[in-house]
This record gives C-alpha cells, structure tokens and sequence, in this order.
C-alpha cells in the first residue's frame, strides 16, 4: 500500500484541478443571479396580476345591489329572537 501511495505523490496532478476552484465560485454566483432574478420576476409577476385585478374588478363590474330581506316570504314570529332586535 505505501508504494501506490508513493506511486500517486509522484502522479502529476490534472490541469482541471487548479481551476476546479473558479468553476465552482462561478457557478456559486451564477446560481445567486439567477436566485434573484427568479424573485424579482415573482415580484413583477405578483404586482402585474394584482394591477390587473384590480382594473378588471374596477372596470367590469357592475354597480352593488342591495338585496331585499325574505320576510315577506316567511313571517316573522314574535317568539324569534331575531325578532326583538327587529328595529321595524
């Protein structure tokens, strides 16, 4: 075992290793660009679809309606308790 130990000292070294270290810091940095574009576009993305909610609910929609109490289809019992908050 030692003379494969001696045998791999002796070795020369591949060129790929000395800038093993620069690719890999490249890579690292080109990754973190591409982190932050990818959440400044979701952040684009989320403003756009917000704004244009917000034009198609003003633009599109019609005016509120208020809509009519159902007490001429049921009478209102004077026993309900609903009926002592009754204002009418």
């Amino acid at each position: 075992m030692d003379e494969e130990f001696r045998k791999l000292n002796a070795a020369a070294l591949p060129s790929a290793l000395d800038a093993l270290d620069d690719r890999v810091l490249f890579a690292l940095s080109v990754r973190k660009a591409e982190t932050a574009a990818t959440r400044r576009m979701m952040a684009v993305a989320a403003l756009c679809s917000l704004g244009g909610g917000m034009v198609a609910g003003g633009l599109f929609m019609p005016g509120a309606v208020s809509a009519s109490p159902l007490t001429p289809l049921i009478p209102a019992s004077p026993l309900a308790p609903s009926a002592l908050l009754d204002v009418r």
